[in-house]
């Protein structure tokens, strides 16, 4: 049986943003509490938010059956030491990690499709595409567990262990843009908020 584990990235400085990202309002709620709700509707069993950046004004708003976070000293260095961070608190039972960033909303039946995918094809890595381009989130099954808890800012982060590894990606065709939005400035809020965020 299938334990998939989610990762939701959320400890940076939102230093682009000028606000903190997981509390930016997002169909009515924070950001970080409709990822959460999105990857646990979409099939995760348990959701690992990785805080950082004013992380006592975040914790209030992850909460839920199976759903935890952990705090990374470490978020200044870069991504890779919170999705390690991640890594390190998942069930010891995983069998499949999915990677997910607080700035990239997706609605549960994005996550449903991707996971559907990366599990019927029993793939070891899982991306979704939209037109010819990747997007997230990203699924890999837990035997690169090992790979994903050996990435450095200095090498090439995930994107490491997705060109380590690039012949056996399964890739899964969305026809929705949404899988390569990402909201890194104001700018990128807004845009975004007006055409998936009410």
């Amino acid at each position: 049986m299938s334990l998939v584990s989610a990762i939701l990235i959320a400890a940076g400085e939102s230093s682009r943003m000028g606000r903190l990202k997981p509390l930016l309002p997002w169909r009515g709620t924070p950001l970080v509490e409709y990822q959460v709700a999105s990857l646990i509707d979409g099939g995760a069993s348990e959701v690992v938010v990785v805080l950082g950046h004013r992380h006592e004004e975040v914790t209030p708003f992850v909460s839920g059956q199976g759903v935890r976070f952990v705090v990374n000293p470490s978020y200044r260095v870069g991504k890779t030491t919170s999705i390690k961070a991640g890594i390190r608190d998942l069930d010891p039972k995983t069998t499949d990690i999915l990677l997910l960033a607080v700035d990239q909303p997706r609605p549960p039946r994005i996550i449903d499709a991707v996971l559907r995918s990366h599990l019927r094809s029993a793939a070891l890595i899982t991306s979704p595409r939209y037109a010819g381009r990747g997007g997230h989130p990203l699924a890999f099954a837990s035997a690169l567990r090992a790979e994903l808890e050996a990435i450095t800012e200095e090498g090439q982060g995930i994107r490491e262990v997705l060109l380590a590894h690039e012949a056996e990606v399964n890739a899964v065709p969305i026809d929705d843009p949404i899988v390569r939005v990402d909201i890194n400035t104001a700018e990128d809020y807004e845009k975004a908020l007006a055409r998936y965020g009410t």
